[in-house]
């Protein structure tokens, strides 16, 4: 399967790249990045920190989705619209793990789903995959009348986007397991004298500080007890696995707008 990364000269595109090397199975088709950038004509596996792989980073997107069976995008809102276009164009299946869209930028997405497969996830991680499934059963078992629901997420100092698109994933699976639309339930502010908690709102807390990779726990508060289900992330490098997960089987798939869950047989 050839699968091609743009963004590949981040931290996250060279653990990309690095994962698709190191995947029976897999072969990197190319890489990309943005005119100017000081990287641009360096061999990808001497980005990625392995041996040279006889490719070299350009800036050619359009060249790269046209060589590639799916190629990951963990880059901007801004960009994966563009790239989501481009899917489309030439039917390549597109991994995308970009977050904090807009409701035109996710748009741009769904459209391109009916040409080729996308997969598409707030987080792609085994273990906070297995969590989204839990959030939702457990939130659907535990009644709104006495139980409420909280979302805790801290992130590195660096990320742009809050809350997180793993906590809101999080607060979708809550708001799907007692069938209600999130953003109708949905504090994601609270300061000042804000009064009592309303019943059956999910909140959300946001931290940021130092490198902390991703830590999510979803609270389940009532009177006299309490459940937590955490899931904390030590490395990217869990990411960039599911990912490479994701393109091998939207590869083969046909259109679509899929998920982890759907990759995983959740």
């Amino acid at each position: 399967m050839r699968i091609g990364i743009v963004g590949c000269g981040g931290r996250m595109g060279r653990m990309l790249m690095r994962e698709v090397l190191d995947t029976p199975g897999a072969t990197l088709s190319g890489g990309t990045m943005r005119p100017g950038n000081p990287d641009l004509g360096r061999d990808l596996g001497t980005l990625a920190g392995l041996e040279p792989a006889g490719l070299v980073s350009t800036s050619d997107v359009e060249s790269l989705f046209a060589a590639s069976d799916a190629v990951i995008d963990f880059t901007t809102p801004a960009g994966t619209a563009v790239h989501a276009g481009l899917a489309a164009r030439h039917g390549t299946a597109l991994v995308v793990g970009t977050t904090g869209l807009s409701p035109e930028q996710q748009a741009a997405i769904d459209t391109a789903s009916g040409q080729a497969a996308v997969v598409q996830a707030p987080n792609m991680s085994l273990g906070v995959n297995l969590l989204l499934a839990l959030v939702q059963d457990v939130a659907r078992t535990l009644g709104p009348d006495v139980w409420d629901i909280e979302i805790v997420e801290m992130h590195h100092r660096h990320k742009v986007d809050a809350p997180s698109g793993t906590a809101l994933g999080l607060g979708r699976a809550a708001a799907a397991g007692r069938g209600v639309d999130l953003d109708a339930v949905s504090d994601r502010v609270r300061d000042g004298h804000t009064g009592a908690r309303e019943a059956g709102h999910i909140g959300f807390a946001t931290l940021r500080g130092g490198d902390v990779v991703g830590d999510h726990t979803v609270i389940f508060a009532a009177e006299g007890e309490r459940i937590e289900l955490t899931h904390k992330a030590g490395s990217r490098a869990i990411f960039a696995r599911g990912a490479v997960r994701a393109a091998l089987w939207a590869g083969a798939k046909g259109p679509g707008l899929y998920s982890m869950r759907d990759v995983l047989g959740l």
